[in-house]
């Protein structure tokens, strides 16, 4: 039997339907009768302390479950402070659906208070946005939003609600089916494709997988170690594909691309074969397209018909669900052994384990690449970690290994700095029991800091590692290797973080020394709710390797090898 509920009523009835549990927001004029009725109903908000905290939230809680994360907040200016986090959310397909107020239709394009365009402004960053002007329509839109969002390639919905779509009653009836002519993604490959994709890969002696985010998308990480392990073939992953097949496996090559392992970009580029499962070859990844794996056949799976010759050209495009495919080509692909060509890899790996800081002997400085791994050690690579953006990112990909799926949430297409603290939080959320850490810079840090409220507020139990150089770091190295050292605007002034830490009411230590970190870590873990922990690094330590912008793959600045005193 049907019921009369306000606009408002059924777009919370409509979360609750769709399994949400909580939501991340800032209420305001145009939202209003919405936060109202949230009153009556079994979803917890959480009160961040600026919107765009709100998406990072609901973006870190999506990365670690799966699930959809849901932000809201007014029109205008809260509207518009959502930009970034749909930005990041659609570079790196991330389902979120965030939920807007709107002045009422009357009112729209007369420039009324707080009155912006945000369907207009959020075209080009969202996979769908709609502007609800009935209450008729809203069941509908969130039921099409939520399905939209999850499925296929994911990404982040916009729903932009009429004031007056939010007040106004009508009969509430639930969409049990969707409805979405052209919205059909593709989920099996054809026969003839796949026997395609199977001669190559028989012909082939020096393949390599290119594994990325879309594996851990489709939940396809068993799959990629069973095809992975028939064909003995070596894995790269892209900086979001960490995680996919676990770092300690034989056939794991690291992360690829401008500060990925040397010897993973150099078995792209020596390649005969190519094998991108769930990446869409960015141009981080890629160097130089001009030169890129030059004597490898290519292979495709990917969801998105849109990314499938789209920056590299391929011999063998299979469009569908990645774990589908997986599963209907491993059958037929027969065993293989290229010991010859995973040996000739493994003297790359040597020379850059020769070259590794982590084989430096100790000098008395702090690194933050020995901050990451100490780190590692201590939590037992059993965290789940989330970072800004810069050389911290990169330090943390590069020496936190991912044993494990869904532990590692960093921002990657956009580069968004200010996305460690919130998406941190949003990750306890999804995951209250497992040790969080949000690895960030100085920099990064103070663009959302004011988040710790949120933490406190939320008893979060949050652990944040401060790697401060005093320095916009990765800005900085590129002054400092293609600007000739001529620094501009990266020196960075910041508080003392340890009593901005003590002003919310949270526990804090500074660390100068590497041997303090570990009882630092220890610390941090034995208290309930966010920590601070503030690293006091060395200023100029570089991240290699370095792939310079449209360079070839394999043209790397490598680190030079220190020797032992008396080598």
């Amino acid at each position: 039997m049907s019921e009369i509920k306000t606009g408002a009523e059924i777009m919370w009835e409509c979360l609750v339907r769709e399994g949400v549990k909580v939501v991340f927001g800032y209420p305001g004029g145009a939202i209003m009768p919405a936060y109202d009725a949230m009153l009556d109903f079994d979803i917890h908000h959480v009160l961040v302390r600026h919107e765009q905290g709100a998406t990072h939230m609901a973006d870190g809680y999506a990365r670690a479950t799966g699930k959809v994360g849901v932000a809201i907040a007014t029109s205008g200016p809260g509207a518009t402070n959502l930009v970034t986090g749909l930005a990041t959310a659609m570079m790196d397909s991330v389902p979120i659906v965030c939920i807007t107020g709107q002045v009422p239709i009357t009112a729209i394009g007369g420039d009324a208070f707080q009155e912006t365009d945000v369907t207009g402004v959020t075209m080009p960053i969202t996979k769908h946005n709609y502007l609800v002007t009935s209450a008729d329509e809203v069941a509908r839109v969130v039921r099409e939003a939520f399905h939209i969002a999850r499925s296929g390639r994911p990404g982040p919905v916009l729903i932009d609600i009429c004031k007056n779509a939010q007040i106004d009653k009508t009969e509430f009836i639930y969409p049990e089916k969707i409805n979405l002519p052209g919205y059909r993604p593709p989920r099996r490959a054809p026969k003839k494709d796949l026997e395609q994709a199977a001669k190559l890969i028989a012909q082939s002696e020096r393949p390599v997988i290119l594994a990325g985010q879309g594996v851990l998308q489709s939940g396809a990480m068993r799959e990629l170690r069973e095809f992975a392990e028939k064909t003995q073939t070596p894995v790269a992953m892209t900086l979001l594909g960490l995680g996919g097949l676990p770092a300690s496996h034989p056939l794991s090559l690291g992360m690829m691309g401008m500060h990925g392992e040397a010897y993973c970009n150099n078995a792209i580029q020596g390649s005969d074969l190519l094998l991108a499962f769930g990446m869409r070859f960015d141009d981080r990844v890629t160097g130089n397209l001009r030169t890129y794996a030059p004597r490898a056949r290519k292979i495709h799976v990917e969801i998105d018909p849109s990314e499938v010759h789209k920056n590299v050209h391929v011999d063998a495009p299979l469009l569908g669900d990645l774990r589908t495919v997986l599963g209907d080509l491993t059958p037929i692909v027969d065993p293989m052994d290229h010991e010859e060509w995973l040996d000739k890899i493994a003297e790359w790996r040597n020379d850059t384990e020769k070259r590794d800081i982590m084989a430096w002997p100790d000098d008395g400085l702090l690194y933050a690449s020995h901050v990451v791994r100490d780190l590692w050690e201590s939590t037992s690579g059993n965290a789940i970690v989330t970072t800004d953006v810069g050389q911290h990112q990169m330090w943390t990909a590069q020496y936190y290994h991912m044993e494990q799926p869904f532990r590692w949430i960093t921002s990657g297409g956009a580069g968004t700095m200010g996305f460690g603290l919130p998406s941190a939080i949003g990750a306890w959320f999804a995951h209250p029991d497992k040790q969080i850490w949000a690895i960030v810079g100085d920099g990064g840090f103070q663009m959302t800091q004011a988040e710790l409220a949120t933490a406190v507020q939320e008893g979060a139990n949050v652990n944040i590692a401060i790697l401060n150089n005093g320095y916009l770091g990765m800005v900085r190295q590129w002054q400092e290797f293609f600007f000739e050292k001529r620094y501009s605007g990266v020196k960075m002034l910041s508080p003392d973080f340890v009593k901005l830490a003590d002003a919310y009411g949270i526990p804090a230590r500074r660390i100068t020394k590497r041997e303090e970190v570990a009882d630092a870590v220890a610390y941090a873990n034995s208290i309930s709710g966010p920590v601070l922990l503030e690293f006091v690094v060395e200023m100029e330590e570089a991240v290699f390797p370095m792939v310079p912008a449209g360079a070839d793959l394999d043209d790397m600045l490598r680190r030079p090898v220190r020797r032992q005193s008396g080598d």
